[in-house]
C-alpha cells in the first residue's frame, strides 16, 4: 500500500512536470487520504484507575476507479494493539480491500473485505459517529470486540454483498435501501474456519429527507463457539446539523467464555448544534447486557461537546458516568478528550 502511495505521489509529480509518458486514467483518478485520532482518557474505576494519552486510530487509504463503473478502496490502520494482552505491540492491519461494481444504483456488487451490513452505526466514520467510541452493543455485536471472541475486526469481514437504492419519490430521492451479503464469519484477514458462511442483511425506508428507519438480520456461526443469530432495529434523523439515533440489538449464541447464550443492548443519542456546523453539544445513553440480565449490565451516561475548526480538524470533550453491575464498585467516572484530523 505504501508503494502505491509513493507511486501515486511520483505520478502526480511527473504529471506536473509534463512527463512525456501518458499516465493511465485509473492512476489519475487515484486519491490518497487518511485521518488520525489522538486521545486522552482518564477513569477512576476502583482497582483499574487509568490516566493516559493514546493514539486511538491512524488510517491511510487509497481509492479510485479502475473503470467508470468500478470503484475500489484499500485502507490500512496503525495504532497500539489493544487486543494484545500486554498492549506493547504496534498493530498494523489491513482493514479494507474491496471493489464494487456501481453501474446501477439499484443493484451494486461489492467483493472483498469491508464493513458488515449490520446496523446504521457500524459503517459510520469514527469521527462523524460522534462519541469517544462506538456504542457497546455495536462493539460487542457487530464485530469490533465481538462477544464470540473473534479477533478485533473493526466491524468488518470478507465476503460478497449486493446493495442498492430504489423507489424514487416525486423529488427524485430513493425511499428504499437494501443490502445483503455472505461472509466468512471470522473477521478481517481470516479464512473461514468452519466452512459455514454468515448471512447478513438489512432494509430501511427513508420516508422524508434525513429520516431512516431500518431492520437488520444476521445468522451464522464461528468455529469453536457455535451459532450466532442477531437482529437490530434502528432509527435515525439527521437534518439541519441535528442528529438523533437509536438502535437495539439482540443476540442469541454463546459468548467466548460459554457463560451466556443471549445478550442485548440499546443506545440513544442526540447531537445538537449551538453554532451550526461549528459547535455541538451531545448526550448518549448506552446500555449493554452480556447475559441479557440486569445484574450483568453496563450503562454509560455520556455528555460532551465538539468544536469543528474546519472540515479537516476538530476537538471533542466528553464525560461519562458508568454503572457496571459486574464490577465490585458499580459506579465510576470517565473523561475523554480527542483531537481529530483528516487529510
Amino acid at each position: 500500500m505504501m508503494a502505491l502511495v509513493a507511486f501515486s505521489l511520483t505520478a502526480a509529480a511527473q504529471e506536473q512536470k509534463k512527463a512525456l509518458v501518458e499516465l493511465p486514467q485509473w492512476v489519475k483518478n487515484m486519491k490518497f487520504s487518511g485521518y488520525g485520532m489522538v486521545q486522552y482518557q482518564a477513569s477512576d474505576q476502583e482497582n483499574a484507575e487509568s490516566n493516559a494519552f493514546n493514539l486511538r486510530l491512524v488510517r491511510l487509504a487509497l481509492e479510485g476507479r479502475a473503470h467508470r463503473d468500478f470503484y475500489w478502496k484499500a485502507q490500512m490502520q496503525i495504532n497500539g494493539n489493544t487486543y494484545d494482552p500486554d498492549k506493547s505491540k504496534t498493530d498494523i492491519r489491513l482493514v479494507d480491500l474491496f471493489g464494487e461494481w456501481q453501474k446501477y444504483e439499484f443493484f451494486k456488487v461489492k467483493a472483498g473485505q469491508f464493513k458488515r451490513p449490520f446496523t446504521f452505526e457500524n459503517p459510520m466514520h469514527p469521527i462523524t459517529q460522534g462519541f469517544m467510541s462506538y456504542s457497546q452493543n455495536v462493539s460487542k455485536l457487530a464485530g469490533f470486540s465481538d462477544r464470540t471472541g473473534e479477533h478485533g475486526s473493526n466491524g468488518r469481514d470478507i465476503g460478497l454483498q449486493l446493495q442498492g437504492d430504489f423507489l424514487k419519490n416525486s423529488a427524485g430521492r430513493n425511499i428504499l435501501h437494501y443490502q445483503v451479503g455472505v461472509f466468512n464469519g471470522e473477521g478481517i484477514n481470516q479464512k473461514d474456519r468452519d466452512n459455514r458462511k454468515d448471512i447478513i442483511g438489512g432494509l430501511w425506508v427513508a420516508p422524508v429527507q434525513g429520516l431512516r428507519i431500518g431492520a437488520f438480520g444476521w445468522t451464522g456461526s464461528r468455529a469453536g463457539v457455535g451459532s450466532k443469530n442477531r437482529y437490530a432495529i434502528s432509527a435515525e434523523c439527521a437534518k439541519d446539523d441535528w442528529t438523533f439515533r437509536s438502535e437495539y440489538i439482540h443476540s442469541q449464541g454463546w459468548n467466548a467464555a460459554f457463560t451466556a447464550d443471549k445478550a442485548d443492548g440499546v443506545y440513544a443519542l442526540c447531537i445538537a448544534p449551538l453554532l451550526k456546523e461549528k459547535l455541538h453539544v451531545k448526550a448518549r445513553y448506552d446500555l449493554y447486557r452480556e447475559a441479557k440480565e440486569w445484574n450483568r449490565s453496563k450503562t454509560l451516561y455520556e455528555v460532551g461537546a465538539d468544536y469543528v475548526f474546519n472540515k479537516s480538524l476538530q476537538v471533542n470533550v466528553e464525560y461519562a458516568r458508568v454503572n457496571d453491575r459486574t464490577a465490585a464498585r458499580h459506579n465510576y467516572n470517565m473523561v475523554d478528550v480527542e483531537l481529530d484530523f483528516r487529510f
